[in-house]
C-alpha cells in the first residue's frame, strides 16, 4: 500500500475526469472544517491500490467511493456516510439510509449513467487546487 495514505482519516475516491464528481469534491472541501477527508481519483495509482485492497473493481467502478478505516462504501452508502461525517445540516440525510439500498443505488445509478452527458467530462484527471491539494493522494 502507498505509504502516504492516512490510517484513520476517510478517503474519498472520485472519477477524476467527471465534472460532477469534481464538483462533489469541491462541495465537500469547504464543509470539511476539520480537514478530515483525503481525496484520490479512481484512476490514480493510490485509487487503484485502495480499490484492490478493499476488494472493489479497479477497472469498471463508476462511483464515488469512501474508504473509512477498514470499511469501503460505494454509491449511495458513500454519499450518506460522507454526509454523516460532515455533520451539521448534512447529517440530516441520515434517515435516507433506512430506504432500501436497491432504491437508493438505483437513483444514484440514474445520475451516474448520465453524468458525462449532463455535466461533461475532462480529457484528463482534474485534481482540486488550493488548500485541498495537501490532502490529495497521488
Amino acid at each position: 500500500m502507498v505509504s502516504d495514505v492516512p490510517d484513520d482519516d476517510p478517503i474519498v475516491l472520485f472519477d477524476g475526469v467527471c465534472n460532477l464528481c469534481h464538483g462533489f469534491v469541491q462541495f465537500i472541501v469547504p464543509r470539511d472544517t476539520d480537514e478530515q477527508f483525503y481525496f484520490a481519483s479512481l484512476q490514480s495509482e493510490v485509487g487503484q491500490e485502495l480499490l484492490a485492497a478493499h476488494g472493489l473493481e479497479t477497472d469498471a467502478l463508476e462511483s464515488v467511493v469512501l474508504i473509512d478505516g477498514e470499511d469501503a462504501y460505494v454509491k449511495s452508502d458513500a454519499v450518506l456516510r460522507i454526509a454523516r461525517l460532515l455533520g451539521g445540516v448534512y447529517a440530516l440525510a441520515g434517515p435516507f439510509r433506512f430506504l432500501p439500498r436497491r432504491l437508493r443505488d438505483w437513483a444514484y445509478d440514474v445520475v451516474a449513467d448520465h453524468r458525462y452527458r449532463l455535466f461533461g467530462q475532462k480529457e484528463q484527471c482534474m485534481m482540486p487546487t488550493g488548500n485541498v491539494q495537501d490532502r490529495i493522494l497521488e
